[in-house]
């Protein structure tokens, strides 16, 4: 795993520059790095590295290839580098190789095969820069499930990219204007969907796509269109269309096994100690099942536990431990933990980011970084395969609004949210809000944003801001359980769940690895029929099944709890001070960011200990946590 940063285009002394930026996120690679300069092309590009494979001089970056023809700075792994070698081999097309790195691997493709054809042939999570000079073209590219960042902007027409936004704090004569419409978004989801970030004129390129600049397209911006390689929809819509057929159930889970068992492997490919997460739920210990089957050592897992009952698995995670024989380490994270991590949070995520499992996610980080450089994760299983009971109530809400006339479904929306406006502070206040959102809203896509959101009318507490378009607007040929599982594919994955664990995991130089987002993985559930993924009122149900021929039943058939925090009862105890003080209205209002009342009054409702407002306050808190570190620096944009 790495870091990469490039700036295209006349600065004053640009390699002075990315040596602040390499420093700014050694932490993403503490073991190597590099710079490359095209003087005549204005050109600087910088590399730091967490060596994983082939850990020699001979992985050095940016890298340049055997031809001379492209140079590479590459964040990330190839998991299929091997079989992309032999197949060059075999095509007579094979370099004399240098090393064994995968960066090596995938220059050599792209002199070969071109970029497009070289991305849709890499199985891997990436993000890269790729100079072409003899076109004079620079390339930014991006993974298809968006588990590595790239972050891209302009001041005047210099071109600047970097995997993180503290890199790019260096670079002169950015624009550091805050994004107010990303606010809102950000109060809607607790995180900011690609491709805005929390500058205005800064953006993250999307997943599965690449962007082509030349010095003619320079000057034209973020008007330059992107080159979609793969399409997250095309391969949802072509699975609806040429569906899976199965005589028998154990045939699905053969498939499945098979399709898994091939991620895995790939991904357990790696020149330092190696690991996974273990929660004790379905995805993660099929993950670390799979992992145990194809290793003679013990593999080394990790798990956070909790104080509180409700919150706690570790207890389940240490019971599958057991059974697999793996080498188990788990921590107990109390609210003191919790508060010795919130100063850190917003130069670990570097913009506004919510989700509230971050917390004992940094510090699973810290714990597994103990002892391995590369973890595996079970990320993935629910978007993919139905897991979420959200999906479910979803269905059923959307059945019972189709039941009902749309006059009558709009009346009754319109009736519901105006019913809210006159009962604050009653528990039922969010439930009827809520209720009358999800009623008028219109298509599938619109419901389910409704369902899953925070806050229903985000830009009224964000002042100066409006909503832009997000793919819950996109209309589809996709059934209705198809459409939201999608949605959350290309939304809630790659901005709230990846962004969660990489920025963590690389904040301690720890690399994570995701089996489930393999591509060949989703394209496998995509085609899985919905009986498979939801039975007898139970998601994942063909993972389930899989699992068990790893584990009992007994050991993993629980309601789940997902990996959260007591986040109400910290705030209103152990959190009231730090939260209170972030809430501050004449700080609010001195901002001039959110509605100071609105704030205030989310909070009263909160310390009532009528409602849980949590979710909706710890955007706002994130948020406010970000401007006053990043305040001083003049780098908030207000």
């Amino acid at each position: 795993m790495c870091g990469i940063v490039g700036v295209w285009g006349g600065i004053p002394d640009k390699m002075a520059v990315l040596a602040r930026s390499r420093a700014a996120m050694r932490h993403r690679g503490p073991d190597d790095e590099g710079f490359w300069e095209d003087i005549e092309n204005d050109l600087g590009l910088a590399h730091v590295r967490l060596s994983v494979l082939d850990v020699s001089h001979a992985g050095h970056q940016p890298m340049v290839s055997a031809c001379g023809r492209y140079v590479l700075v590459l964040n990330g792994e190839i998991y299929n580098h091997l079989a992309l070698r032999e197949l060059l081999t075999i095509q007579g097309q094979a370099p004399d190789w240098r090393g064994h790195s995968d960066t090596e691997t995938l220059l050599a493709a792209m002199v070969a095969w071109g970029i497009e054809a070289t991305l849709k042939s890499a199985v891997g999570m990436f993000a890269l820069a790729l100079w072409d000079r003899s076109e004079r073209a620079l390339y930014l590219a991006r993974d298809r499930m968006g588990e590595k960042p790239l972050y891209y902007g302009f001041t005047g027409s210099t071109l600047f990219f970097a995997s993180e936004l503290k890199a790019l704090h260096p670079i002169p004569g950015v624009d550091w204007t805050l994004n107010r419409d990303a606010v809102a978004l950000m109060m809607r989801h607790n995180y900011i969907p690609a491709p805005h970030s929390i500058h205005r004129n800064v953006r993250k390129l999307m997943p599965g796509s690449y962007l082509r600049y030349t010095r003619d397209t320079l000057p034209n911006q973020f008007d330059q269109q992107t080159v979609s390689y793969w399409s997250a929809y095309d391969v949802a819509l072509d699975g609806v269309k040429q569906p899976l057929a199965f005589s028998r159930d154990d045939d699905a889970l053969d498939a499945l096994d098979g399709v898994l068992a091939t991620s895995i492997r790939g991904q357990m490919m790696a020149d330092v100690p190696l690991g996974a997460f273990l929660s004790g739920g379905i995805d993660s210990s099929l993950v670390v099942a799979m992992m145990q089957s194809q290793c003679a050592d013990p593999v080394n897992t990790f798990s956070i536990g909790f104080n509180e009952p409700r919150f706690n698995e570790a207890e389940h995670a240490r019971a599958v431990a057991e059974h697999l024989g793996t080498r188990h380490t788990e921590l107990y994270v109390s609210a003191h933990d919790a508060m010795s991590v919130l100063p850190d949070l917003p130069k670990i995520y570097d913009e506004p980011f919510a989700d509230a499992s971050q917390i004992p996610t940094c510090l699973l980080m810290r714990l597994a970084r103990q002892h391995v450089t590369v973890s595996l994760s079970g990320d993935g299983g629910d978007e993919l395969f139905g897991g979420y009971s959200r999906y479910q109530r979803a269905m059923s809400w959307w059945d019972r609004r189709a039941s009902l006339p749309s006059s009558l479904s709009q009346t009754v929306g319109r009736m519901s949210g105006g019913a809210a406006r006159w009962m604050p502070g009653a528990s039922r206040s969010q439930r009827l809000a809520k209720l009358g959102h999800i009623l008028t809203a219109s298509g599938a896509g619109p419901f389910y944003q409704q369902f899953v959101s925070y806050q229903g009318d985000p830009a009224s507490f964000v002042l100066g801001s409006k909503l832009p378009p997000t793919p819950f607007d996109k209309a589809t040929n996709l059934a209705f359980f198809d459409h939201i599982t999608w949605l959350d594919a290309v939304t809630y994955l790659p901005d709230d769940i990846l962004v969660k664990v990489d920025r963590a995991a690389m904040a301690v130089s720890l690399e994570t690895r995701v089996p489930m987002l393999d591509h060949r993985v989703y394209a496998f559930a995509r085609r899985l029929p919905q009986q498979y993924k939801i039975r007898d009122g139970q998601g994942k149900w063909l993972l389930r099944q899989l699992l068990h021929r790893y584990v009992p039943s007994a050991l993993v058939d629980r309601p789940k709890k997902g990996f959260s925090v007591p986040l109400g009862e910290w705030l209103r105890d152990p959190l009231r001070e730090w939260a209170a003080s972030l809430l501050d209205p004449v700080q609010l209002k001195h901002d001039g960011l959110f509605d100071a009342d609105r704030v205030q009054q989310e909070w009263r409702r909160h310390l009532s200990g009528r409602e849980d407002r949590s979710g909706q306050l710890w955007g706002i808190l994130m948020t406010q946590a970000w401007l006053a570190h990043y305040r001083d620096k003049g780098l908030s944009g207000l």
